[in-house]
């Protein structure tokens, strides 16, 4: 089948445009308000950049908010920082209530009974049950522009500037993904686990 992404011509009950590039990693980012609320959430349109310097980036789109800016992307940008904790299988059902709409106001760690840690360089509350965290320093907001103004997104960019990782998923010197079992997005209401892999070496 062929199908014009803008016209949305594809006949099928749902958007295929999602469950196309997958598995995706899941940031699941806390940050501060200017007010000193927290907030977590969840996001499936979540990367790293490169590792020179160490760069994440995450998209937010979906405006809700007054100013057409999620609650992490604006937190990020008025305050410089947040902070991106791993989502793994043991932790989904919390990782899925954080992505509940709520009022800017609420804690959504602390509704979800989820403990904090405090983080070295920046100001963000880290997911205590989270076993990898990377405290990031803000750098920039790249717009993605749609036809839509109200449904444009947002590509929110940080510097990794502090990494924590629990002693236990490293194994010979090396982070072993089966000792915390990742969680990706997949489409629709689906997801997957990372518990096994391949190996194949680069080419000399």
């Amino acid at each position: 089948m062929f199908y014009d992404p803008e016209r949305r011509d594809h006949g099928l009950p749902h958007n295929p445009f999602k469950s196309l590039v997958v598995p995706r990693p899941i940031g699941w980012i806390s940050t501060l308000s200017r007010e000193g609320v927290v907030n977590l959430a969840p996001y499936s349109y979540f990367n790293a950049v490169c590792d020179r310097p160490p760069t994440v980036m995450f998209a937010s789109g979906g405006a809700r908010a007054r100013d057409r800016r999620k609650d992490s992307q604006r937190n990020a940008e008025e305050t410089g920082e947040f902070v991106v904790n791993l989502a793994t299988w043991d932790l989904r059902e919390k990782v899925s209530a954080t992505s509940a709409t709520l009022p800017s106001e609420v804690d959504e760690m602390a509704l979800c009974g989820l403990a904090s840690l405090p983080s070295i360089k920046v100001k963000p509350p880290r997911v205590a049950e989270s076993p990898i965290h990377l405290e990031c320093r803000y750098l920039l907001t790249v717009p993605v522009p749609e036809s839509d103004p109200a449904e444009a997104s947002a590509i929110v960019i940080g510097r990794v500037i502090g990494v924590h990782i629990r002693d236990d998923v490293i194994v010979d010197g090396r982070v072993d993904p089966r000792k915390f079992k990742p969680i990706a997005r997949l489409g629709y209401f689906d997801y997957t686990v990372v518990d096994s892999f391949f190996t194949i070496p680069f080419p000399e």
